[in-house]
């Protein structure tokens, strides 16, 4: 017999778990992204007053 007889149930669980492995990698990568975002454009303050526009009185 060239392969155990759970074979296939073996290889599935391989692959879930490879799968699985990489969900959470990039999860990880998105995560750091956002934090770089978040530091890299702070947002603006709420009581900040807008630029009045030009030929409006």
């Amino acid at each position: 017999m060239a392969f155990p007889p759970n074979y296939n149930q073996e290889r599935n669980n391989r692959s879930r778990s490879k799968a699985q492995k990489a969900l959470d990698k990039q999860q990880k990568r998105d995560d750091k992204a956002a934090l770089r975002k978040a530091v890299r454009a702070p947002e603006p303050e709420p009581g900040a007053a807008k630029m009045p526009e030009k030929g409006k009185e």
